[in-house]
């Protein structure tokens, strides 16, 4: 209440992407104080979830595009995140796209961005990361790390070099890593969900995987690739084979959309739509993985969630995981708390055990 009568209006009142940049800047500023820090995620027996081997103490996690560049990792867990997604981070610094890139449309919840992975770099985020997990107090929470291609990297090998720079410098800071090529933004970087390019990278990455493990002595770092709503149904069955040939640990659903509803008017047409007119899309193509899969696969449901509700329905539709970003900016910082709380009172109401029983059974 607090948030929607005082805080919304004055960071309503800033550019988009300033207000971001001030609210990450202060996160980042207080997350480093000793009682910040020391303090509990949000967790729950019946919430607490095992995926990929990587332990979860709630199932509520922070979509990539937040925090690009992990400035403010410690913050996210106070929150009530049981997880945390940085990037997309590239492997050479860059700027991204010109000045305004990120536009609200409150009205349908929603966002639109054509930000083009603004990013500090692979180099840069990985002396950060680094420093963090030097720290007397670990992270509390899973991390993961979303890696793109550098906009101006093109020819076929080069881009799988430079996505195994990254790879390389990251992955072992990261409890998850995720493929993306799936966001609107950067020049050819949806071709590389095709088959022959998506089996090229994905392969190379696992290839790359199983070195640094064995160098480590330790398990591979599991590997999710980050897929578009716009894909056709034909194009994400091909997709969900490259994945399960290549042995990649699941696939999260989705990124923002290009595609406009008519009945959106006064919306940014150029960039990628996130919030509240994705969720139906978004739902579509969770379930669709979910039967694709056969239920297999760990699936982590993003885009238009906002409410317990949403989530559950998302978990249903197949999701072990779900994320969120700009539900944030519309119902305010303790939105992940909120959900957590409302999937108890939703369990209490229906008798479910554990978060993990209504997995796929709406699918």
């Amino acid at each position: 209440m607090i948030y929607r009568k005082a805080l919304r209006p004055l960071l309503f009142s800033q550019d988009p992407e300033t207000a971001h940049e001030r609210t990450l800047e202060m996160l980042s500023s207080v997350s480093g104080l000793p009682l910040y820090a020391a303090r509990r995620p949000f967790t729950h027996t019946k919430l607490a979830t095992e995926v990929v081997g990587v332990a979860f103490p709630n199932p509520v996690g922070l979509a990539a595009g937040c925090d690009k560049n992990g400035a403010a990792v410690p913050a996210w867990p106070v929150l009530g995140f049981g997880f945390v997604e940085i990037g997309t981070v590239t492997a050479q610094p860059q700027p991204g796209n010109p000045r305004p890139r990120m536009f609200r449309a409150p009205a349908y919840g929603a966002v639109v961005n054509r930000l083009g992975f603004n990013s500090e770099g692979s180099e840069s985020v990985a002396r950060r990361l680094a420093t963090l997990r030097r720290r007397a107090r670990p992270l509390t929470i899973p991390l993961a790390v979303n890696i793109g291609k550098t906009k101006l990297v093109t020819g076929d090998d080069e881009v799988l070099e430079d996505y195994r720079v990254s790879f390389r410098r990251l992955s072992r800071f990261a409890d998850l890593v995720v493929v993306n090529v799936s966001s609107p933004n950067t020049p050819g970087l949806r071709q590389w969900q095709e088959h022959s390019k998506l089996q090229a990278l994905l392969g190379a990455l696992m290839e790359e995987a199983r070195i640094l493990a064995i160098k480590r002595e330790a398990a591979p770092v599991p590997i999710f690739v980050k897929i578009s709503p716009d894909m056709e149904d034909r194009d994400m069955e091909d997709l969900v084979g490259v994945v399960t040939e290549n042995g990649l640990a699941g696939i999260i659903a989705t990124n923002t959309t290009i595609s406009r509803d008519p009945a959106l008017s006064g919306v940014e047409p150029t960039g990628g739509l996130s919030g509240g007119p994705l969720k139906l899309r978004a739902l579509e193509v969770m379930r669709f993985l979910y039967r694709a899969t056969e239920g297999k696969l760990p699936l982590i449901g993003v885009g238009g969630i906002s409410s317990a509700d949403d989530a559950w329905e998302r978990m249903r539709a197949g999701a072990s995981l779900v994320q969120f970003y700009t539900g944030m900016i519309y119902e305010g910082p303790y939105l992940a708390r909120s959900i957590n709380h409302g999937l108890l009172r939703r369990m209490e109401r229906e008798g479910v055990r554990h978060i993990s029983e209504i997995v796929g059974t709406g699918a």
